[in-house]
């Protein structure tokens, strides 16, 4: 039976309400399991430090968890210890805000080592100032919508031995951080561009590198963070030759920090990509918002100077209008559907233009007296096509940064 909740959106009087945010907390309740009984938008002429609303309002939601027996309070924002404290002496549920039910959802989503870990990190982090002097009180309640994460799993760890384990965790996550980096090295010695799929969750990243590859090589779902952890494949180009494709970590609004901190491992892996193809559900009426937010985070990542490629995905979804006013305000993007196979050997074609400006087409004739030299090549550069001439030797088409075309031109002069 899925649990009942009750979500909460706080405004200022003089603001107006995020319709967009409150609809995503409505999907990020699905995602984890939850049905909502009821939302309460709430005005307030300031915030209250004590529990962010008034008597008045905490009373009347008290009174909806009485009558739709809903076993959790949500708010949209993040909320203090202090303020969840006062929260729940008055309403008979779990008080959640928005940052605890994604780290919930973080963790059921979570499947490699690393992923585990980092979640771990976050909700600890999360829970230990909200032990206030309740010993280890609060970690025996429930672990947020459906039982899962330090709530359920960690109930022996007091303030002294919960940050114990976040040492330990940290010190684990830098040796994860270091192998990863290790890994990264040795693909980056493959002579293949690496092309970085990012954006908003749910905007069909998984189900693109799963259309690209022709295989089922990433879970995808119709829910808010279907996969967390990076996965990278080869995939073929049309001009010949492959790329690496990595499909990362979906964006969304009010990420918490502590998880932008926690995943910089898994999402560093758009600062090192020669091309960035950004995702956009182009069926989303919140589609600009969701592409603002993915450009921020990208620019706080470091990775606004990589080229980006523009891809407006669902276009099956869209009416022909709709479509027409898109690509009239958006000429440079790429429109597909990942679902339907739409178009996506134009944005292959796309990948290898963007990917050009550092893996550069290059012409190079392998003397048949050389031969032995081909493993080399293959060593440093993208073989697109090689044809034999009459007289033995190898025309070669090829893809190379600048340094390893200039390091193949040394080593046929002195072998």
């Amino acid at each position: 039976m899925m649990e009942r909740v009750i979500l909460v959106s706080v405004r200022l009087k003089s603001e107006t309400f995020n319709e967009e945010s409150l609809e995503e907390l409505r999907r990020l309740t699905h995602t984890a399991g939850a049905e909502v009984a009821n939302t309460f938008r709430v005005r307030v002429s300031a915030f209250q430090a004590a529990a962010l609303i008034g008597r008045g309002k905490i009373e009347e939601i008290a009174q909806e968890v009485r009558l739709t027996k809903a076993q959790a309070v949500i708010f949209d924002d993040e909320i203090s210890p202090a303020q969840q404290k006062n929260l729940e002496k008055v309403i008979p549920a779990k008080i959640i805000d928005r940052t605890r039910l994604i780290l919930d959802i973080f963790a059921q989503r979570a499947r490699t080592q690393e992923g585990k870990l980092q979640v771990e990190l976050a909700q600890l982090k999360y829970l230990l100032p909200r032990l206030g002097g309740q010993g280890t009180t609060l970690m025996q309640q429930k672990g947020g919508i459906g039982l899962r994460g330090p709530g359920e799993t960690k109930l022996e760890y007091d303030k002294r031995r919960l940050r114990l384990r976040i040492s330990k965790l940290e010190k684990e996550i830098e040796q994860v951080k270091k192998e990863r980096s290790l890994r990264r090295q040795r693909r980056g010695q493959i002579p293949l561009p690496q092309i970085a799929i990012v954006g908003y969750t749910n905007a069909g990243k998984s189900t693109l590198l799963n259309a690209l590859t022709h295989q089922n090589a990433v879970y995808a779902d119709d829910k808010l963070f279907a996969t967390l952890d990076p996965t990278t494949r080869r995939v073929r180009m049309p001009a010949g030759g492959e790329m690496l494709f990595t499909d990362t970590v979906g964006f969304i609004q009010k990420l918490p920090h502590s998880l932008v901190s926690s995943f910089r491992a898994t999402l560093e892996e758009t600062t090192f990509a020669d091309v960035i193809l950004h995702v956009q559900d182009a069926s989303s009426p919140h589609r600009k918002e969701q592409a603002a937010t993915v450009r921020q985070i990208l620019t706080e990542l470091g990775a606004q100077h990589t080229p980006v490629l523009e891809v407006f995905n669902k276009v099956d979804l869209l009416s022909p209008v709709r479509r027409a006013w898109l690509e009239k305000q958006n000429p440079a993007a790429l429109f597909v559907s990942a679902q339907k196979g739409f178009h996506l050997r134009q944005l292959l074609e796309q990948v290898e233009e963007a990917a050009a400006y550092r893996w550069k087409y290059k012409r190079l004739i392998l003397p048949a007296e050389k031969l032995h030299l081909l493993g080399k090549i293959y060593e440093k550069a993208l073989v697109t096509n090689r044809q034999e001439k009459p007289s033995g030797a190898l025309e070669l088409n090829l893809m190379a940064t600048d340094g390893n075309y200039a390091s193949l031109q040394k080593l046929l002069k002195t072998h």
